[in-house]
């Protein structure tokens, strides 16, 4: 097991605020385009009483001093300044207090402001990150022929450093696969990545770096372009390098791109080997398809596209405590939507989970009414349902979603990954994304203010809800139906209706029982729901038994067929072209931090949190998730028919644990103590260590 350290919150006065961000943005440097930035820290302490935060220019000059403020606030405090002056450098810090007790002053960050180039509210990102990786092996194949393994595919390119008795010519081979233990596949299939690439060597002792030819295919239209200032990138993870006599393992270096990555922020290992490699895998993969700095469909485009970016971000959240890159991507596709009609519904789900983890609703204020026309609500008919295909998806409500073109409706991806679902005009997977953007759009009006708008959001939410129940379900099997007028009931259809809350109690175990039945009927994207549905449903053990599944539909699998990063299928057998760098296929990196582990935002910014355990039939798990507010640990032991629990919270940062089920009712005692756990639940968790025993 981990053995993640669980002590209380600190409540010491030589403590001081750690985790500094401003804007969203940690580091010891930060660029902020707003020139009145927002505020973050950890606490030292259990229960923060006041805080001070004073901002002073280069000159150590205070331009605002908060004094001392009665909050328990440590996420996102605006800066109550004038406003800071452009391209100047100012630095901030923090101190907080409970009751009398005062904290140290935190360390300082230091801000400079940089006026945006237009008036569209854009979220600033920290630069990107190149880190020279050593090799994990290196094979001799022949007297200049040279075969390299760096362990994991990730995107870069390859530095040499050569002492060359005379000038010469090199031929790298740079690979994601190999033909064999020593060789790089020159024809991996699919779009997995193979280039070949000639270096000139000079006599004496230089430093190359491989340069990669440009793809057309990935850099040009839509594509997001590498920043000016580095250099092109290829995911590779073995190299073969032809006329070189010699090479020692100082002498070659991987150059990973990636977005600033905590390698330490999170934690995870559990009783089952498989479930911890499928872990290992997709939290890797957040961080190396991070090298454009926003969330990408892959190498084959490098283009956002709504769905996958969800994904990436959730995931993003459950493997580091970071926020700007997932708030820019989100942004970015606000006014750069692509064409399927459920891609658009999904930035409302983003703009809502960006205030769950952050508490910072500046960009949703910002993007209101865009967030609002991305509802779809315009294609609504009477009865609440929304089509693209009845007359109403006009160039007007395209304009108000930034689309030019014509919305169709995937429902998965590729097509032979739908079930056998029967598209209809009015489509139920469609549908189910409008109630739940709709019931988002509600929480973010009320959180706005906007308490009138709020009430339409459900309003129209719950005509959604009857006509969804009336109209898209078949009472003689007792499952929802793909679209109004179909005969046809797929897992798609189902699992959604289950993981958005639709399907009433009396309808749930049925329902429930059918999407589990038809296993991984899916694909990569459709399983980030369907393991949602499962576990909203109190189907842990069908959900673990799909993340450690050894079927050809499985995370394992991924890894079987030689990747280090999530494939954007299951297999080439089910989609020929697909790469092996695709962020929406690592839905474990955050369904296990989120659902297994059961840590979840009850309050914006997780002013308070939730813990809720399902572990299935594991025996035993340790993790450490990361909040804005500082990580929590979470420790499960099985004990004979019982178990132990150990949580941890950060300073702050208060929760509510729900216990996982038993096949009977068991005493529960906290911190040794006899408590009644009503429905399973123990609320008012204080900050601090905590033990759970059921069972006794």
């Amino acid at each position: 097991m981990l053995g993640v350290a669980l002590g209380m919150a600190v409540d010491v006065q030589a403590a001081a605020p750690t985790g500094l961000m401003c804007n969203l943005i940690t580091g010891p440097n930060v660029q902020v385009l707003d020139p009145a930035p927002r505020f973050t820290w950890i606490s030292p302490f259990s229960e923060q009483t006041a805080y001070q935060i004073v901002v002073e220019d280069d000159a150590s000059r205070a331009v605002w001093d908060s004094g001392k403020v009665d909050s328990s606030k440590s996420v996102a405090v605006a800066y109550g300044g004038k406003a800071l002056s452009p391209d100047q450098t100012y630095a901030w810090r923090v101190r907080t207090w409970q009751g009398d007790a005062s904290s140290e002053w935190s360390v300082k960050q230091r801000v400079t402001f940089t006026p945006p180039a237009n008036d569209i509210y854009t979220t600033t990102r920290r630069p990107l990150r190149v880190t020279p990786t050593p090799p994990t092996k290196i094979v001799r194949k022949s007297d200049a022929h040279w075969f390299i393994d760096f362990g994991r595919a990730a995107f870069g390119t390859i530095e040499l450093t050569l002492d060359q008795p005379a000038a010469g010519k090199l031929t790298i081979h740079l690979g994601e696969k190999t033909s064999d233990d020593t060789t790089v596949d020159r024809k991996p299939g699919g779009t997995l990545r193979y280039r070949a690439v000639t270096l000139d060597t000079q006599p004496g002792r230089h430093v190359y770096r491989v340069t990669i030819p440009p793809d057309r295919r990935n850099t040009h239209g839509a594509a997001v372009l590498m920043p000016k200032d580095l250099f092109e990138v290829l995911p590779f993870r073995y190299v073969e390098i032809e006329g070189l006599s010699k090479l020692e393992p100082d002498d070659i270096r991987q150059l990973a791109v990636t977005y600033p990555f905590d390698d330490d922020a999170c934690a995870f290992e559990s009783s089952d080997p498989t479930l911890n490699a499928v872990w290992d895998l997709c939290r890797y993969t957040m961080k190396a398809t991070s090298f454009l700095g926003v969330y990408v469909d892959g190498d084959r485009e490098r283009i956002p596209y709504e769905a996958d970016a969800y994904i990436n971000q959730l995931g993003h959240y459950g493997v580091d405590r970071e926020y700007a890159m997932a708030r820019y991507s989100h942004e970015y596709l606000m006014r750069r939507p692509t064409w399927p009609t459920e891609w658009i519904l999904h930035s409302v789900l983003m703009a809502e989970a960006d205030w769950m983890y952050t508490g910072d609703l500046a960009s949703a204020r910002a993007h209101y009414d865009d967030l609002k026309a991305k509802t779809l609500s315009a294609l609504a008919r009477a009865d609440g349902l929304i089509s693209t295909q009845t007359g109403k998806m006009t160039p007007q409500v395209l304009a108000s979603v930034h689309f030019k073109g014509k919305l169709r409706d995937i429902v998965d991806w590729p097509t032979t990954e739908r079930d056998g679902y029967d598209l209809r005009p009015i489509n139920t997977v469609v549908n189910a994304f409008h109630y739940r953007a709709l019931r988002h759009m509600a929480k973010l009006a009320e959180a706005l203010g906007r308490t009138n708008e709020a009430a339409e959001f459900n309003r129209q939410a719950e005509k959604v809800y009857t006509a969804f129940n009336e109209k898209l379900f078949d009472p003689q099997t007792g499952l929802y139906i793909d679209g109004e007028g179909s005969k046809h009931s797929s897992q798609h259809a189902n699992m959604f209706a289950l993981a958005f809350d639709l399907a009433p109690k009396d309808r749930r175990r049925k329902v429930a029982e059918f999407v589990a039945s038809k296993n991984m009927a899916c694909s990569v994207y459709g399983a980030q729901y369907l393991l949602e549905a499962l576990y909203e449903a109190d189907l842990d053990d069908a959900a673990l038994n799909l993340m450690r599944s050894k079927d050809i539909r499985s995370w394992y699998n991924m890894i079987h067929v030689g990747s280090t990063v999530a494939l954007e299928a299951w297999d080439m057998k089910f989609k020929p072209n697909l790469d092996w760098n695709h962020a929406w296929g690592a839905a474990p990196a955050n369904i296990i931090p989120r659902y297994l582990v059961g840590v979840r935002p009850l309050e914006p910014g997780f002013a308070k949190a939730l813990i809720a355990p399902q572990p299935g039939p594991l025996k035993s798990f340790s993790a450490k998730v990361p909040t804005i507010r500082g990580p929590i640990t979470v420790d499960y032991q099985q004990h004979g028919v019982g178990y132990e629990l150990r949580v941890n919270l950060p300073g702050n940062c208060p929760g509510r644990i729900v216990l996982p089920s038993t096949a009977k009712p068991l005493p529960v005692k906290l911190d040794g103590k006899s408590i009644d756990a009503p429905a399973g639940q123990i609320d008012h968790v204080t900050p601090g260590e905590h033990v759970v025993t059921v069972g006794g």
